[in-house]
């Protein structure tokens, strides 16, 4: 089976989880800076499969567009141009940066380590993969 790839993207950090090739477990992959996603997703897809890609979708509580909304779409309209033939669904990112920090302190991070966004990114974009994988 082929990998699914889950994006976290932000405008200046991308976070970036996968799941294994039996799609049973979400891991944290890592985080890029946004500007340089589409050469890492090319480098990765040329290493491993995947067969689907997710991204967050930024939303308010009343389902109305955020203000990183309008980022998202762009993110979408560049991996469609770029990867044609790769499936993109959105997935609801609402409550993943408070859930990754919750995480995070419940691993015993350090303060220091909590802080650091990039983390917070990466185990936001895990957190959204594994809900995704639950829903199946």
């Amino acid at each position: 089976m082929a990998r699914i790839l889950c994006i976290d993207y932000g405008g200046k950090r991308t976070g970036i989880a996968v799941t294994d090739p039996l799609q049973i477990i979400a891991t944290g992959l890592t985080t890029v800076e946004s500007k340089t996603l589409i050469p890492f997703l090319k480098d990765y897809f040329a290493r491993e499969t995947v067969e689907l890609i997710l991204i967050g979708e930024p939303k308010n509580w009343d389902d109305t567009a955020t203000h990183a909304t309008p980022l998202v779409e762009n993110c979408i309209k560049n991996l469609q141009r770029n990867f044609p033939g790769m499936p993109i669904k959105k997935v609801d990112e609402r409550y993943t940066s408070k859930m990754a920090k919750d995480a995070m302190l419940e691993m015993g991070m350090k303060k220091k380590d909590r802080r650091n966004k990039a983390f917070v990114d990466e185990i936001a974009a895990a957190i959204m993969l594994q809900e995704y994988l639950r829903s199946l």
